[in-house]
């Protein structure tokens, strides 16, 4: 004989927000107070009038958390390693040459530069991986990251070795639980048959490549000269080991992908508009989706430029942020680099935030993230719109 004891559930407990502004992923509203329930689930957004009881108000404008599109978490141990404005080659070299040092350092560095992705109000990264150097930290992280396992692969005859190196990294991140996929690094890393390997491995994925980040890159395509050719150089390569195109980066590489992939478009800096119109022909013809992500404090540090916004907005491309790296960044906030759009572009805070919130979860596939919509669980950020400080509030 046993008794079934009755059950009791505990009332569902709420907390009620509100600011001088609130943004809910697409727009601005004001007079509203966000509902949520005390797992971060959002419950409602409601007019003021409508509540009375219990509102925790504060100054500033409530956001959902941001995604940020492009980082590197395994780089952190090379804060400050690197000068601003060496420009890309120098700063690869450096990269290569600096980043088996400071071992001792990287393990703490990773997990820092997590707590300040979260504490800056990220909720959610597309993050290059070349290791499983930040795996550990991940595990215990309460962001959302989906794992870009990067490869890097000049010569077609060393692409088996090179590949399976690649997909034990992505195995083990799979092991763990987490989102992975191979992805390209950059048009001047990948031989073609690199490309149509990959192009292979992730039909209908969400990949990134970093894009036309310097003036170089153009140039080694368009007539087979540039810096790139000190880079091969320091590699014990004699010339380009890929053929002149007599076409941009972006024309040469982007043929290769006819997958209906995702396609995370890391930098831009220098695009041209002849660029992004070939693109979105060769898009609507292969069913793919290209996303424009912009990191433009890395930009600034390592050639001083930013991307042409203006031309990405003008043909209505989606567009996102990202932070790069600690190696070419002085902080990972993509309220900072809100900032230096804001300051030095035209463009609209709320666009801004878009970029940072909706239209991030919406390129990497996220429903619960990047908005305010009822049964979503984005986080919530407290944005100064003087000083661009953040606080995470959930």
């Amino acid at each position: 004989m046993y008794t079934v004891k009755p059950y009791f559930s505990a009332p569902m407990r709420y907390r009620k927000l509100k600011a001088d502004r609130l943004f809910d992923g697409k727009r601005f509203l004001k007079g509203y107070v966000l509902v949520i329930d005390e797992k971060g689930t959002v419950a409602d957004l409601q007019p003021e009038e409508e509540l009375t009881d219990d509102i925790e108000t504060y100054s500033g404008t409530l956001t959902p958390g941001f995604v940020n599109c492009h980082c590197h978490l395994e780089l952190s141990h090379l804060k400050g390693a690197i000068p601003p404005g060496t420009g890309l080659v120098q700063f690869l070299l450096s990269v290569v040459k600096l980043r088996g040092q400071a071992e001792s350092e990287k393990w703490s560095a990773i997990g820092a530069a997590e707590k300040e992705l979260w504490q800056n109000g990220t909720a959610a990264v597309a993050d290059i991986c070349n290791t499983t150097d930040a795996l550990n930290t991940k595990g215990e992280s309460d962001v959302y990251w989906h794992n870009l396992i990067e490869v890097i692969n000049l010569r077609d005859e060393s692409l088996e070795g090179n590949l399976g190196k690649c997909q034990g990294v992505l195995q083990q991140h799979i092991h763990k639980g987490f989102e992975a996929v191979l992805t390209p690094h950059a048009p001047y890393s990948i031989s073609a048959g690199t490309f149509q390997k990959i192009n292979e491995e992730t039909a209908g994925k969400i990949i990134s490549i970093h894009n036309q980040e310097s003036t170089a890159e153009n140039e080694l395509f368009l007539n087979g000269s540039g810096d790139f050719l000190k880079l091969y150089a320091a590699m014990g390569i004699e010339g380009s080991p890929f053929g002149v195109t007599g076409k941009s980066s972006l024309q040469t590489w982007l043929p290769h992908f006819t997958n209906g992939q995702t396609i995370l478009l890391v930098h831009n800096t220098f695009i041209s508009e002849e660029d992004i119109l070939f693109a979105k022909q060769h898009a609507e013809k292969n069913g793919l989706h290209l996303i424009y992500c912009l990191c433009p404090n890395a930009n600034l540090y390592i050639e001083n430029a930013l991307p042409p916004v203006e031309l990405l907005t003008k043909h209505n491309c989606h567009i996102v942020l990202g932070t790069d790296s600690y190696s070419s960044n002085w902080q990972l906030s993509i309220a900072a680099e809100i900032k230096t759009l804001k300051e030095k572009r035209d463009v609209s805070l709320e666009t801004l935030l878009q970029w940072a919130t909706s239209n991030g979860a919406a390129a990497l596939g996220l429903q619960q993230y990047g908005s305010f919509a009822k049964g979503s669980k984005p986080g919530v950020v407290l944005l100064n719109e003087t000083d661009f400080t953040t606080q995470r509030i959930v």
